[in-house]
Formats: C-alpha cells, structure tokens, sequence
C-alpha cells in the first residue's frame, strides 16, 4: 500500500464481531495513525484507555464550563471497535487520535440543536446520526430477507471471519443507500466536513498507512472527494463554548438499547461473551453454561442431559432459520424448552443477569476527573462501598463512626439526585440506630454529578448548595419542613441553618392548618432520631412546639364544611400529626393545646363529620374520651336521626385505623350493631364498600375474632372458617354457614 494511503473501517458502535474484524484489519494494515469517530478536542484522553486500571465499560463525558447540565457522553466496552482500536494503536506506537466535531462544538447553541440531540447524548450509530434516513441496517435487512437489522449484523457482520472483504462490502453498501437519499441535515454536514478535514490534515502529516474507524454510514461521506474549501466554508463560524472533558466509570446494562442508549446494543451481555469466545467453536455451550450456573445459584435445579438437549435444540433451531451459528435467540428458546419446561416466564430469573450483566468500569486513579465525581470516589474508598449495578442491600449502624459516614454519604448524594442508595427501612421498628439500604449504581449519576458542579466542588458543599436553593425555592411550609429534614439527616450544616432560619420565619406568617400539621411529623422525626447523629434539637423542639400549638388552634376552623378531597387530606395531616407529637412527647400545655383543638373540632356544629370522628378516635386512644363516653357518642352520631352519610363519614373517621377495637369493646360494637340494624336495606347495601374498607385494616384472624365477638364467646366459628372483606360469592357462601348459628339452631363448635 502506498504511503499516506486511507483505509477507512465502517464498524457498528459495541459490535463484538466488528471489534474483532477491526483488530484483524488492523494487525494486517499496521497503519502509523488510527482515526477515530469522536470528539477532536478530547483526543489527550484516548491513551488512558490502554491504562490497565482501565477497566471498561466507561464513558468519555464532556461538559460546558458554563453549563455543566448539558453533559455529551461517549461510552466504551471491551467489545467497543473504537476501544480495541484505542489499545491496539498504544501497544503498537501509533498515533491516536479523535477527528469527529469537538465537543465544544457540540455543545454551542446551534439553529439545528434538534439534530445533534440524539447524538450528544451519545447515539453514535449509522441509524441515529442520520434522522432523515430510513434506518440504513434495517433496510440492508431487508433487502436480504431478514425481519430486522440486529439478527442481519449479527450473522453477516458480527459473525464473518473474513474481516477485509466484509468492510469493503459495507462501504459497498451504505454508498448505494445514500446515493438515492437528499442532503444531510446541517449538524451532521458539518460533522462529516470537519472528518474529512482531519483526515486530509492527516495524510499530511504522516508517511505510511492511515486507519479511519467511523460509524458504517459515514464511510461513502469520508471516502468522498470534496474541495477543502467547501468543508471550511460549511465550519466557518462555528460556535463554540469552554469544555471539560474527563472519564467516568459506565455499567453494562446502560449500553442496552432497552435502557434508551440510541447506539446501543439488544444484549450487551452476549455481546461481551462473543467478544471473550471469539475463536472458539464452544461459545454457545458456554453460555448455556452460564445459564445453569445462575439458575443453580438460585436454587434451581438443572441436569447435564437438559443441557445437552438444550444445545441439540439451539444449534437445529439455528439451521431452521439459515443463521450460521446458534445466536442469543435460539439459546434463549432452547433453555426454555430443555431447561424451563417451556415456560417462557421464567427465563426472566436470568435474562436481566445473563443479557444485561452486572458490569461497572473503574478508571486510573490520576485520570484527571470532574471535581465531584473525584471526590465521591474518596467518599466511596473512605466509606468502603464499591459501585455495583446489580441491587445489593446494606445495613447501617449509625453508633458506628464507619456506619454514620456511609449514611451521611448516601443522604448527601440524594440531596444531589444521585440515588445510588435507597432507603428502605430507617430501622424504626428495631430502634433509632439503624438504617437498611438498597444500593445500585447507574452511569448517569456521574452525568448528574456534573450537573451538580453548579452547587460546588465536593459533595458536602454542592448538597449544601443544592439544598439552600431548595429551600429558597420551597411553596409551602411542610415542604419546607422535609428539606429541613434532609438537611439534619445529611449533616448538611449550612442547608441546616439556612432552613431552620426559613422555617421559623414562614411558621411566624402560616396560618394553612394543613401545612402546620404536615411540618410537625418531619421535626418530630429529627428530635426523635436524632440522638444517632448527635443533632442539637433545642432549637428545633421550640419550634415544634410552636407548630404543635398553632396546629390546635387553627384544626376547629379547618375542619369546617369541607369536601370529600379535603376531609380526607386533614384526616391524614391529623393521624401523621398526632403520631409524631406522641413520640416527642411536649410539654403538657403543648399536649393540652393540641387536643383541645381535637376536642373542639368534636364539639364544632360545621365540623365534617369524617374529621369529627377522626378527632374522636385520637382522643379515646389518648384516654381523653372514656369508653363510656365514647360507646354514647358513637350512639349519638350513628343514631336514626343522623342522616346516613354523616353517619357514614364518622363512622370512618373513627374506625378506619381503629377497626380493632369493635373485637374488645363491646360498648362501642353495641353503638356501630344499633346503627347498623338501624339502617333501611337500600342505605345499608350503598354503605357496604364503606365497611369493607373499615375491616380490609383487620387481618384474617383479627376478623375472625370479630365475628366470635358478634356472636358471642360460646358460639366459636368452625375450623378453617374465616371471614372475607369483599362482596362477592366467598362472602355469601360464609354468611350460608353461619346462618344456623346466627339462629341459635346449630353449634359446629
């Protein structure tokens, strides 16, 4: 080959076939410079991908300096073509670079910003960087008989052992699909111009063989011969805006194109295995390998002879459909006839697994990184948790100095949006010292921690940051209160003084009764658990008991002629309310200011009788109403001269959390039978779903002892008889048995 001639190499983006087509080609050609789709100014960070702390997959990320937000990703798999290349050219001294637009290019506004959307976002693949195209695979597809693109690559590209004559055969083939298609859209005109123009800088540089890795649908475009000047007229003016660019760590499901990667792959999973394989004449045993040691970690259990028949099975069902070999689909099919007994169901105990994988990238310690991104990764060293893409849970002890910080960690990165850890049980129920996590890491969340950089260089001041603009920003005083909250949790002190300040003064000017009550359960969260993390509540508990007060006072006023929506909101606000205000135990004028106004709502003529009898059943449990008392005021409120409906509402506003009670109390069963028998048949049938609702609170034992209570305590349901809350034929049938007992005629006891 003569000196300074062009090769140029049309690849899928993540195709292992084409991966291993290209190191073929390239170990044939020894070009002295290897040219890469992607962004030309981020070119100094193509050698890091040879580093063997680099661990792929991982993604190029490239940001405005001015608008961190509008991050451009690029990322690479170990079956990547443009990352082999990478470490072909450094094992084999070759210049490296990339020549695609530079991402600060990409990130200016342009008039045609709709069209560089898709790809900024990383959609480097033929279908994607050409909208107004038809898709170019599909269509080749097509036209050979195939009923989509992925299984035509697959077998004629990705599984071709004849690298050379397959790339010219592509190039072939996307110059007669574009031959017939109109002009390219402006953005994707000028990222072909600025390659061209890379490419010819190229060939005067160096004397020897040049290798061009691009995109199989800008092969035609770069081969083509266009006067420089016309691709530096169409670049002429070009804006552009301060990037930075760094690495960061990808995972292997986020290469899916199920998970809205548009360059991605159908199984990245498979793929990885095609690229480790390549070679060998056992790949498809391997994988069904692969799927019998994850169903045997799960318990299940799989035979060597299922196995066999299982390959049998895929490599017939491979010559039924003419593809050279067995692909990730007729593996599939055959697992689930030789190893799931045809039950296509469960082959999702092993898809996610085996199709996805689990897959997180770690890059060189010294890769200079975005500020935030670096310092998580010292929180997560100092922390020891390693990301992981697969859930795994974590259970912290907050008495533990190790415990406290991984907590504080995680809340700080929620603060952020980063959810890496989801909190799933504050460890109420088994003391104020734990907390049970669920973590899993996602790659956008390094794209979020860009975003981030707005708010501050560490995690500590951008959560900080983040958190006051929040604050700032909160409409009402409950929400308010939770960010407070968030704020103490993360040991946020900043976002802490900030809020606390905020709260004081809008609690000053709230009157919205609603609001108070719903800010008392998150300040009563922090004074009760904050012990753990040695939170200073003094503060915090004057405020509360403010909020407590006003709450009291403006419950009488709030609870009058309301609707269905907004007795139901006040009813919840209440219940929330008061639980909170029982674990902090106030001061007794506090306490006594908050059920006077319960009372006062009981005794309020205007009172909606849903939130009437809500107050009523907050202050039986609290022993301010006797049993007595309440056995006749129930009686009085469900009375014949109540209309139905509000007796109906407070019937539920008393019972709905306290169904329980009726098993015990034989006062109050006697007020809600009286009621009930007082009801004509039509009022009693429109109130049924009322009463299932009340009882769906009572478990299955529960009910039946509610049913014995009914009936009295010598005549005991039969065995395996048990009450059902639904209206339906199981319903009926009960009633039919307990119909002799109901008469008194029969004991099955």
């Amino acid at each position: 080959m003569a000196q300074g001639e062009v090769s140029y190499f049309g690849i899928r983006h993540h195709g292992p076939g084409s991966a291993d087509s290209l190191v073929q080609a390239l170990q044939d050609l020894k070009p002295v410079a290897v040219l890469i789709e992607g962004p030309a100014d981020a070119s100094a960070l193509l050698p890091l991908l040879a580093r063997p702390e680099m661990q792929p997959p991982v993604a190029l990320l490239c940001y405005p300096e001015d608008d961190p937000a509008s991050t451009s990703f690029w990322p690479f798999a170990e079956f990547s073509p443009e990352y082999q290349a990478a470490l072909w050219a450094v094992g084999n001294n070759a210049a490296l670079r990339f020549i695609d637009l530079p991402s600060s290019a990409r990130v200016a506004p342009l008039e045609d910003a709709q069209d560089a959307a898709a790809d900024e976002t990383g959609a480097e693949v033929e279908t994607e960087t050409a909208p107004h195209l038809r898709d170019p695979i599909g269509a080749l597809a097509q036209a050979a008989g195939y009923e989509d693109g992925e299984s035509w690559w697959a077998d004629i590209i990705e599984q071709n052992p004849e690298p050379g004559p397959i790339f010219a055969a592509i190039a072939d083939a996307m110059t007669t699909l574009r031959e017939g298609e109109g002009p390219l859209a402006e953005f994707e005109a000028k990222r072909e111009a600025h390659m061209r123009l890379e490419i010819a800088a190229a060939r005067e540089e160096f004397d020897g063989p040049i290798a061009v890795v691009c995109g199989a649908f800008h092969v035609p475009a770069l081969q083509a011969t266009r006067p420089q000047k016309e691709d530096q007229a169409l670049l002429k003016g070009l804006a552009r805006r301060k990037s930075t660019m760094t690495w960061a760590p990808w995972t292997g499901p986020r290469l899916a194109l199920g998970f809205g990667y548009g360059a991605g792959v159908v199984a990245p999973g498979w793929c990885k295995h095609l690229w480790r394989t390549r070679g060998r004449h056992d790949a498809a045993t391997l994988w069904l390998a692969m799927i019998a040691a994850v169903l045997r970690a799960k318990g299940h259990m799989v035979s060597t002879a299922s196995l066999i028949e299982a390959e049998r099975l895929a490599r017939a069902l491979a010559v039924i459909r003419e593809r050279p070999k067995p692909g990730f689909e007729e593996l599939r099919d055959a697992a689930i006839a030789a190893l799931f007994n045809g039950e296509a169901i469960l082959w999702a105990l092993v898809e996610a697994e085996l199709l996805l994988g689990a897959d997180v990238g770690e890059i060189p310690p010294d890769t200079p990184l975005a500020p935030l991104i670096e310092d998580l990764q010292r929180n997560q060293k100092a922390a020891r948790l390693k990301p992981e893409a697969l859930e795994r849970e974590l259970s912290v002890d907050l008495r533990s100095e190790s415990g406290l910080f991984r907590s504080t960690l995680l809340h700080r990165l929620n603060v952020l949006g980063v959810h890496w850890g989801k909190l799933t049980d504050a460890g109420r129920s088994r003391g104020t010292f734990r907390e049970r996590w669920t973590l899993s890491w996602e790659p956008e969340y390094a794209v979020r921690l860009v975003e981030n950089l707005v708010h501050g260089p560490t995690i500590e001041k951008a959560a900080n940051g983040r958190l006051i603009q929040m604050i700032s920003a909160a409409a009402s005083l409950d929400a308010l209160a939770a960010l407070v909250q968030g704020a103490i949790t993360a040991n946020l002190s900043e976002a802490s003084t900030v809020g606390l300040a905020t709260l004081e003064e809008r609690a000053a000017h709230s009157s919205e009764c609603l609001e108070v009550l719903a800010s008392v359960p998150p300040l009563a969260d922090i004074i009760r658990y904050g012990e753990a993390r040695k939170t200073e509540t003094a503060r915090l508990s004057g405020l509360l008991a403010r909020l407590i007060v006003e709450g009291g006072i403006a419950l009488p006023y709030a609870a009058r002629d309301l609707d269905a929506q907004a007795s139901s909101a006040l009813v919840g606000a209440m219940r929330k309310a008061d639980e909170a205000i029982k674990l902090v135990e106030p001061e007794q004028d506090v306490l006594d200011a908050w059920r006077n106004g319960l009372a006062a709502v009981l005794d309020g003529s205007r009172s909606t009788a849903l939130v009437a009898g809500c107050a009523a059943h907050l202050l039986y449990e609290a022993g301010h109403l006797s049993a007595e008392a309440a056995a006749g005021l129930i009686a009085r409120r469900l009375s014949p001269g109540t209309a139905v409906t509000e007796a109906a509402g407070f019937f539920e506003g008393f019972f709905s959390t306290a169904g329980q009670r009726l098993i015990y109390d034989e006062g109050l069963r006697g007020a809600v039978d009286a009621w009930l028998k007082s009801l004509d048949e039509e009022a009693f049938v429109a109130h049924l779903p009322l009463l299932r609702r009340v009882f769906s609170h009572l478990d299955s034992m529960e009910r039946r002892r509610l049913i014995e209570a009914v009936l009295g305590r010598a005549r005991r349901l039969p065995a395996g008889l048990t009450p059902t809350p639904d209206g339906g034929e199981a319903w009926r049938r009960h009633l039919d048995r307990l119909a002799p007992l109901l008469r008194g005629e029969n004991d099955h006891g």
